[in-house]
């Protein structure tokens, strides 16, 4: 189903500009020519040159009920889960990018239409308390998102963003009230990197500043791609970034493997539980992903295991109706559902 199908939305965040349209969503700022789309595949400007569309808006690609720890979230509400709702587009273009069908809109990809009152229902009928906007970028979906947010805020759902962060702050802020977590893919530490993904780090660190400002409950991932960001004194800077900014902040570090333009062999294990151990130098939680065994979370004061997972199964639970260690009281950054 293509955009005009659907009946595209006029979009939010832009202004016209010399006969094009400047969207002002991300840091892209793409100027837009009429009939043609920026760098996301999905906001378009109108043939005239008047409007620009959201030729997502209505759209959706994807929507299941996950663990919530498959986001991953690790200290949100653990063991429950939640709604996840996706559709396409991408205002990155990581060559190693593992939705890439999502993120570049490929012809293959079935979508159907949704409308927020929708999402709403899906949400009662899951039995869950929360929906997470994931799969691909949802804050291209910006249109579809500040619409269905706030009703589903208003009805008592939980709202969680799984994101790469790539927006400016005003848009953003229109948005926080009603998002309760949110992961962040911080998926490299220079700008040399962002820039072989098509995007940029510094407005990346604000919008996780702005999140934790916020009262977000924020978790990081930051996939190892070899080619990408294996170099050690740029992954040690930004350990050190998190950790004074919130040291109790959970990292995830994932394994990549070959997926769309990137051929480089799966980050090797070795390298895995090195960055590991650099990284829980400076923070007090640190997880692999995208491997197999248990996930376990000790409590940072008396050290017994408080959460274990198997795989994205929670199987020992040792929190109270607080969030803290049942063994000794210590608050440990988790958010229970209350």
């Amino acid at each position: 189903m293509s955009g005009s199908e659907a009946g595209a939305a006029i979009a939010l965040w832009w202004n016209r500009e010399n006969g094009s349209i400047r969207c002002t969503l991300c840091p892209h700022r793409c100027l837009i020519k009429p009939g043609q789309r920026g760098l996301c595949g999905v906001r378009q400007a109108s043939a005239d040159g008047q409007s620009l569309e959201a030729l997502n808006a209505g759209l959706a690609a994807a929507i299941h009920l996950d663990p919530i720890e498959k986001k991953p979230l690790f200290h949100w509400q653990p063991g429950s889960r939640i709604l996840s709702v996706g559709t396409v587009g991408c205002n990155l273009a990581c060559p190693f990018c593992q939705n890439w069908e999502l993120a570049r809109w490929d012809p293959t990809v079935g979508l159907f239409r949704i409308a927020p009152q929708d999402l709403l229902k899906a949400a009662r009928d899951s039995g869950s308390g929360s929906v997470a906007f994931t799969y691909n970028e949802p804050l291209v979906w910006y249109e579809f998102l500040r619409e269905a947010a706030p009703l589903l805020r208003k009805e008592g759902f939980d709202v969680v963003l799984v994101t790469n962060g790539t927006i400016n702050p005003d848009p953003l802020e229109a948005i926080l009230p009603f998002v309760s977590a949110a992961n962040v893919d911080l998926k490299a530490f220079s700008e040399t990197a962002y820039r072989k993904m098509g995007g940029f780090l510094q407005p990346v660190l604000e919008t996780i500043r702005t999140l934790k400002r916020s009262n977000v409950h924020v978790e990081l991932t930051h996939l190892l791609v070899p080619g990408i960001n294996l170099e050690r004194a740029s992954f040690e800077k930004m350990v050190e970034w998190i950790g004074d900014l919130d040291e109790t902040i959970p990292l995830h570090l994932s394994r990549y493997f070959p997926r769309w333009k990137w051929t480089e062999p799966a980050t090797p294990l070795p390298v895995m539980e090195e960055f590991r151990q650099i990284a829980s130098g400076r923070l007090f939680y640190v997880y692999l992903g995208n491997l197999s065994g248990l996930g376990i979370t000790r409590c940072r004061k008396c050290g017994r295991d408080i959460v274990v997972r198997d795989g994205y199964n929670v199987v020992q639970l040792e929190l109270d109706l607080l969030g803290k260690c049942r063994f000794c009281g210590q608050e440990n950054g988790f958010v229970v559902r209350r």
